[in-house]
């Protein structure tokens, strides 16, 4: 299938999409912030710079878009046009995040990832904040909340 928009159009469009303080990651955010949690943003001397740092637990939370980490998900389609770059491209964004969490936990952070279909359903997000309140209370090392 054809993309639907010039070449100079789909740039400026890929241009303008942002990888930090996206509207899940705000969500999150402020979830987490009306719950009473304090945290830290983009930690540079954290592996990946993850999303959201809660020291105090010893804990990342990293929120993830269905398309541009691959989701299993409805809202994850193949692109229509350039598949190869993309299946590549997005093949990578998996195999870093995976390497990053891995690199997160050795270093002792326990790790939770967030998907953006789950803020998208989450409503008001009382379950939202309610799974990853109990969870940065627990014990547990890992969190994935689809």
């Amino acid at each position: 299938m054809p993309d639907i928009v010039d070449p100079a159009t789909r740039s400026r469009m890929m241009a303008g999409i942002r990888n930090r303080d996206t509207r899940p990651e705000l969500v999150v955010r402020s979830l987490l912030h009306r719950a009473g949690f304090r945290f830290r943003l983009h930690v540079r001397d954290l592996p990946g710079r993850p999303d959201i740092v809660l020291p105090r637990f010893r804990a990342v939370v990293v929120v993830n878009g269905c398309f541009w980490h691959r989701h299993d998900c409805p809202a994850f389609r193949w692109p229509g046009t350039n598949v190869r770059f993309w299946s590549e491209k997005l093949a990578k964004n998996v195999e870093r995040d995976q390497r990053k969490l891995a690199e997160l936990r050795n270093k002792g952070w326990r790790t939770a990832v967030v998907w953006e279909c789950a803020v998208r359903n989450a409503g008001t997000g009382q379950a939202l904040s309610s799974i990853l309140s109990v969870w940065l209370r627990s014990n547990d090392r890992e969190l994935s909340i689809p």
